[in-house]
């Protein structure tokens, strides 16, 4: 299919169902090439008639260390010392752009949940 703007709820709900069939294309086939561009329409009209909830960074990583089931101290290799595992688990200390990174990969989430200001 020849993929355009998506304007109406139809068209969304037709994108959305064939990028769901589409999840696991394999990069760099048609139907990879497809998928890739059908997440942008959607992402984009998402971005314009939908309002997402902010996500609290410190409620993301709890949750997917009880998700993942793992300790505090799991995290000192990508936080840093005990000391600051501790004050960033407890809000006192900001998550750096060098730990959103870490955090990122380590959990498979976009760095962008852990960089929002409050």
């Amino acid at each position: 299919m020849n993929w355009k703007v998506l304007k109406t709820e139809e068209d969304y709900n037709k994108a959305s169902m064939r990028l769901m069939e589409l999840f696991h294309a394999k990069e760099n086939t048609p139907e990879g090439d497809e998928l890739d561009l059908l997440l942008v329409l959607v992402k984009d009209y998402d971005d314009k008639h939908y309002d997402l909830p902010e996500l609290d960074a410190l409620e993301v990583i709890k949750y997917k260390m009880e998700e993942m089931g793992i300790k505090a101290k799991d995290l000192e290799g990508i936080i840093g010392s005990k000391g600051h595992v501790s004050a960033i688990l407890s809000g006192k200390r900001e998550i750096t752009l060098k730990m959103a990174q870490k955090l990122k990969n380590y959990f498979s989430i976009p760095a962008e949940v852990f960089l929002r200001s409050a």
